[in-house]
């Protein structure tokens, strides 16, 4: 299983193939491994606009075909494997792409900068996030983030309501700004409305293995944004590692914040809740935490700001 965590506090998604046992006789066709094919009936729904959005030399859109997916697995692996901390099996050091299962049945989000362009002449993609339908994941291996979290009681409460997973979310370091979040978030947002999806979920990291020196920024999850009764969602048996590991009276708010990586802020900010338990990825040297998001429970302010509607998004 090949999960990637990067320091902005990364969601991810999971579930990949087993390594290769041997390389004697494996062609580089072979080693290239996965052969992208979008199933039919996972294209989104013509009533997306194309492009989702745009912001001077920046566009958001969803990837067109398996080769624009491939190079989405190419700049997971540059910030996964080689920027960050994720242990690449034979196959994905072969290939240089960060794939699995979940990739032929995902809309893959991107962000492609028109003023910076490959050596290949094509724009360069900078950003993506993967995307996981409920009625997709049913068909299939379900989602990702059930390797970690008992999300099936969650769903099972809200059985009229559409889910959707978000993960494998990374940007480039240059493009590490304001700009790209709100774009991608934008595209996130016109996606959501267009299939009419109501409660996104997926897992984020806090880089390190040891909870203890972790205790702040998960005591205060723990503490000031659990998910309540109705959306609680908890880690798997065996799994779960207790986040309340310091009492209320003793969280420094700010330093607290201060420890939490990014993309976890961005959430609280826009509504998210934390399920209950942590999970521990030695692999990837991460602590992962559970994020629901009710689209219910998004602030209207930003509603407004990342809305499909909003005119600073044009294209």
């Amino acid at each position: 299983m090949v999960k990637a965590a990067d320091r902005q506090g990364a969601v991810r998604t999971l579930a990949v193939p087993a390594p290769i046992a041997a390389l004697p006789g494996l062609s580089r066709r072979m080693l290239d491994g996965l052969r992208l094919t979008m199933p039919k009936g996972l294209r989104t729904a013509p009533a997306i606009p194309e492009p989702l959005g745009r912001l001077g030399s920046l566009e958001v859109r969803l990837a067109h075909s398996p080769r624009e997916v491939k190079r989405a697995q190419k700049l997971r692996f540059k910030v996964f494997y080689e920027e960050m901390s994720a242990i690449a099996d034979v196959q994905t050091q072969m290939t240089r792409r960060d794939r699995d299962a979940f990739d032929a049945i995902c809309d893959h989000l991107l962000v492609i900068d028109h003023d910076t362009r490959t050596k290949s002449g094509d724009p360069a993609i900078v950003g993506t996030y993967r995307l996981l339908r409920q009625d997709v994941a049913a068909r299939h291996s379900g989602f990702y983030t059930a390797s970690e979290f008992d999300v099936g009681p969650l769903i099972g409460r809200h059985s009229g309501l559409k889910f959707l997973e978000l993960g494998r979310s990374c940007v480039l370091p240059p493009y590490r700004t304001k700009r790209t979040v709100e774009l991608l978030w934008h595209g996130i947002w016109s996606y959501v409305r267009s299939h009419g999806l109501d409660v996104m979920v997926g897992c984020a990291s806090l880089e390190g293995t040891d909870p203890d020196r972790l205790a702040l920024p998960l005591s205060f999850l723990h503490h000031n944004c659990r998910a309540p009764e109705a959306w609680q969602v908890t880690a798997l048996p065996g799994r779960s590692v207790a986040m309340d590991r310091l009492p209320p009276e003793a969280i420094d708010t700010k330093a607290a914040l201060h420890a939490l990586p990014p993309l976890i802020k961005g959430y609280l900010r826009l509504g998210a809740y934390i399920g209950d338990g942590a999970v521990i990825d030695r692999q990837f040297g991460t602590t992962d935490v559970m994020i629901v998001l009710p689209v219910s429970a998004i602030n209207a302010r930003y509603v407004n700001h990342y809305g499909v509607d909003a005119t600073r998004y044009a294209a």
